[in-house]
C-alpha cells in the first residue's frame, strides 16, 4: 500500500473550489426534471429529455456526466439531445448531488453503490424504469454511456444490469470492479494494480444472474490522459471478452487521423466490442465543434463526436461521422492483438486536480477501521468529510 501522507494528499487536492457551484459551466438546460421514480436509495436527481414527436417504441440513451459536472452543461457540450432531435430517441441524465460527493462523481468505487439493486445502481435502474414506462420506450433498446466517473458508472450499470442494456460506451473510464476503497481507486486511476484478467471477467460474471446476450461495448480512450491512465482501456475491454467469447486478438484495426478503432466481432459476425485510441488527447469526452457539441472543461475538440460515433456504433443514429480536416483512413485486418494503452508515461504521476473519486461519506456508511478511519480522520480534520 502506498504511503498514507500520499493518499492523504491526492485526497486533498479533491476538495472543490467552489462549493456552490452546479457544474453547470454556464450552459443552457434543455432538460427536465425527473421526480418520484422510486426508492432512490443512492439521492440521485434525474433529468431527462424528449425531442418533440417522439414516437412510441423509440430508444433511451442514459448518460453519466463526469465529476465537477452538471447533467445540463455534459448535454449541452456533449451534443447528445442535439442528435436526439434529429435520430429520434429519449434522453435520461442522472446526476450527482454534493451531498453525495463533493466534486458530483458517482461513487464508482464504494460497494454499496455499485451492486444490483443497491444504491446509486439502483437509483438509475429505477430511472430508466419510470422513462420507459411513461413514455412507451423500447425496452430492448436502452443504452448507457459516461465519462470518466461518468464511464465507471456506466461500466457498473453494464455489469450489475446487463439484461435491461443493449450497449454501453465507457468514455476514459474504469473497469467495473477494478477499485473497492479511495486507496485503491487512485492507484487504478494511474493505471497500477489492476486486477488480472481473470478476476475482472470473474467479477463481470458474478455481477449478476444473466448469462446473455451480452451488451455491445464502445470504449473510449486518450493516449495522453493524465488523470485516467490509457491502461485502463484494455482492462474494461478484457473484462468483456469472456462473456462475448471472442479472441482476445481484434477482428479489425482502422486508423482514421487521430483515432486507431479496435473492433471485435463474435461467432456469428456481430461486433460485440470496440475500443478507440484518441493520439494525444488528454481527459474528456472527444468532440467535434463543427459537428456535436461545444468544447469545454473535459470537453475535447479533436475533430471527433464520439456522441455521433457511439450512436453509430449503437445503430440508433443514422449515416458516417465525417472525417476529421486532412485525415487519412488506413483499413487493416490484423491477427495479433495491438497493444492498449501500453504507452510510457514516464514512470507513476499524479494529477494536480483529479476529478475521479471524492470522500464524502455516504448514506449508511459502515464504520472504518485501521487504516481507513486514520485516512478519514485527516480528511475531517482537513473539512473533506463530515
Amino acid at each position: 500500500m502506498r504511503k498514507i501522507s500520499d493518499t492523504i494528499a491526492r485526497l486533498a487536492a479533491l476538495k472543490p473550489r467552489d462549493p456552490g457551484s452546479s457544474g453547470n459551466l454556464g450552459a443552457p438546460d434543455r432538460l427536465s426534471a425527473l421526480t418520484g421514480f422510486g426508492s432512490n436509495p443512492g439521492a440521485l436527481n434525474a433529468k431527462f429529455y424528449l425531442p418533440d414527436d417522439l414516437p412510441e417504441g423509440a430508444p433511451l440513451v442514459v448518460v453519466l456526466h463526469g465529476c465537477t459536472q452538471s447533467a445540463a452543461g455534459y448535454d449541452h457540450h456533449s451534443g447528445w439531445s442535439q442528435l436526439a432531435d434529429e435520430a429520434g430517441f429519449a434522453l435520461l441524465y442522472p446526476e450527482q448531488q454534493r451531498t453525495n460527493n463533493p466534486n458530483l462523481c458517482f461513487n464508482w468505487f464504494q460497494p454499496a453503490d455499485v451492486k444490483r439493486d443497491a444504491g446509486e445502481a439502483l437509483s438509475i435502474r429505477q430511472m430508466i424504469e419510470a422513462m420507459v414506462k411513461a413514455h412507451s420506450l423500447d425496452r430492448k433498446r436502452i443504452f448507457v454511456t459516461g465519462l470518466s466517473a461518468g464511464g465507471a458508472m456506466a461500466a457498473t450499470m453494464l455489469a450489475s444490469y446487463p439484461d435491461v442494456f443493449a450497449g454501453g460506451a465507457i468514455i476514459a473510464g474504469l473497469a467495473y470492479g477494478s477499485a473497492k476503497t479511495i486507496p485503491e481507486a487512485f492507484d487504478r486511476m494511474r493505471g497500477h494494480g489492476s486486477p488480472s484478467d481473470e478476476e475482472l471477467r470473474r467479477m463481470l460474471r458474478d455481477a449478476s444472474p444473466h448469462r446473455g446476450p451480452w451488451p455491445r461495448i464502445s470504449i473510449w480512450q486518450g493516449t495522453s490522459d493524465q488523470t485516467v491512465d490509457v491502461s485502463n482501456a484494455k482492462a474494461i475491454a478484457s473484462q468483456w471478452w469472456g462473456v462475448h467469447q471472442i479472441q482476445t486478438a481484434p477482428t479489425h484495426t482502422r486508423t482514421e487521423g487521430k483515432n486507431t478503432r479496435q473492433v471485435w466481432r463474435d461467432a456469428s459476425g456481430e461486433v460485440v466490442l470496440e475500443v478507440n485510441i484518441i493520439a494525444g488527447m488528454g481527459h474528456g469526452t472527444p468532440i467535434d465543434k463543427n459537428g456535436y457539441g461545444t468544447p469545454g472543461p473535459y470537453m475535447l475538440d479533436v475533430g471527433i463526436s464520439s456522441t455521433q460515433e457511439i450512436a453509430r456504433f449503437w445503430e440508433i443514429a443514422d449515416g458516417e461521422a465525417r472525417p476529421s480536416a486532412g485525415s487519412k483512413r488506413r483499413d487493416i485486418v490484423v491477427y495479433s492483438p495491438p497493444p492498449i494503452g501500453t504507452q510510457s508515461n514516464a514512470g507513476p504521476r499524479m494529477p494536480a486536480r483529479s476529478p475521479e473519486v471524492s470522500t464524502a461519506p455516504k448514506r449508511e456508511a459502515s464504520p472504518a477501521s485501521g487504516v481507513q478511519k486514520i485516512i478519514e480522520d485527516a480528511l475531517r480534520t482537513a473539512g473533506l468529510m463530515r
